[in-house]
């Protein structure tokens, strides 16, 4: 018998794929009206630049809000265009936390902020982030010093957190071990020009030394990283990135932030234990001084 002989590897060619392009039904505009960037400043060398969104074209007469009913109203078909409807429909999303559709909404920034500020803020883990290498360039001369009246005394009831401003007398004491700190850069430069390590020699440098990163992030997420950011309790610099992250998005996503401060951000959220010392008018049944507190705090706000 004669066997066949194996035919050679012919590459297939791959099946012609017709793309169907559709305009859109209404002209569409840039929600960032053709800037390449919004800066906004932020303490003393610091800033916060939105970059880009998605999406960033938007129906005539619309904002980014529009993706956000876009994607929920998927399930049955094209739905309604009359802007009260997007509205109350957002609004519903928000009050019963159907995060999905906030997802659909992604905001690029370029982020400059002290490396203290900086070990915050990258515990938020949802974001993709590229930070300034000290491996491969020189850290930038550049540094964080409060004012005097930014400097705080800790917390007596809060370990991780400072409080009022502390004495004058000591905080000048403070601003001067600053200086020190910083008077450790010439050495830096020094040292890497002869040759020592860029990834070793950043050792030296004090926590108050500026970074800087892209950060991209999908609205559900930046509103979760907002709502523990802009807390009164929230730490005094890092809250400042986080009001002016609120000034760059709002005219973007204005129906969503509005919605955020009704039903998240002003909002006051009750634990069971709380509902039923007001069913009972009884005091809040737990010997825990914290939760206690934050009940008194609630029942303030309240007026009860």
């Amino acid at each position: 018998m004669t066997r066949m002989k194996p035919s050679p590897n012919v590459p297939k060619t791959p099946p012609t794929v017709h793309v169907e392009r559709t305009p859109p039904e209404t002209p569409l505009v840039d929600v960032m009206n053709g800037s390449a960037r919004w800066e906004a400043r932020v303490l003393d060398h610091g800033l916060i630049a939105l970059l880009d969104v998605m999406p960033r074209l938007v129906p005539e007469g619309q904002t980014a809000d529009h993706a956000i009913v876009q994607a929920a109203r998927v399930s049955y078909g094209q739905g309604t265009k009359r802007l009260s409807e997007d509205r109350s429909l957002l609004r519903y999303l928000m009050r019963h936390r159907h995060t999905t559709p906030f997802e659909m909404i992604e905001f690029k920034f370029h982020v400059r902020l002290p490396i203290f500020v900086a070990r915050q803020w990258i515990r938020h883990r949802t974001a993709s982030v590229n930070e300034y290498s000290g491996r491969y360039s020189i850290m930038p001369d550049r540094f964080y010093r409060p004012t005097p009246a930014d400097v705080r005394e800790q917390s007596a009831g809060n370990r991780q957190g400072g409080d009022a401003p502390i004495d004058a007398a000591t905080a000048e004491r403070f601003l001067r071990c600053l200086d020190r700190a910083e008077s450790i850069y010439e050495q830096y430069e020094e040292l890497t020009g002869q040759g020592v390590a860029r990834e070793l020699a950043r050792l030296a440098l004090p926590l108050s030394t500026y970074t800087e990163w892209y950060w991209k992030c999908d609205l559900h997420n930046i509103m979760h990283f907002l709502s523990l950011r802009l807390d009164e309790h929230a730490q005094h610099e890092i809250r400042a990135y986080a009001q002016a992250m609120v000034s760059l998005i709002e005219p973007i996503v204005p129906v969503t932030i509005e919605a955020f401060r009704d039903y998240r951000l002003e909002a006051v959220h009750l634990t069971r234990l709380e509902i039923e010392a007001i069913r009972g008018d009884n005091e809040l049944a737990t010997t825990n001084r914290r939760e206690r507190a934050e009940w008194d705090a609630k029942r303030e706000t309240l007026r009860l």
